[in-house]
């Protein structure tokens, strides 16, 4: 019998946290805005989105736990872009795993 660890491969584990990371559409419509642009302060999300600002701290701290943005800090700002390398991973693996 093959233990878990040799079922599971590299991919499909990041995969999984790629997956669990887009699944609320708040990070989905944070990801998308990032996608069209450079980079964005996080008071300016605050200010577009209808959501507490605790709340949009949690969404963001999720996207950057799994690479997916990045955050860097000018107090009192914190500017945050897409991590456009760990992206184009994202999409090669969802790209594959939609293939029959």
């Amino acid at each position: 019998m093959l233990a878990k660890k040799e079922l599971i491969s590299e991919e499909q584990r990041k995969f999984a946290l790629y997956a669990k990371a887009l699944s609320h559409p708040v990070r989905v419509y944070i990801i998308d805005l990032l996608r069209k642009q450079t980079c964005c302060y996080s008071g300016d999300l605050a200010q577009e989105l209808p959501i507490a600002k605790s709340t949009l701290s949690q969404h963001l701290k999720e996207l950057k736990k799994a690479g997916l943005i990045q955050g860097e800090i000018t107090p009192p700002r914190i500017k945050y872009c897409l991590n456009r390398n760990t992206w184009e991973e994202v999409q090669k693996l969802f790209g594959f795993f939609s293939k029959s």
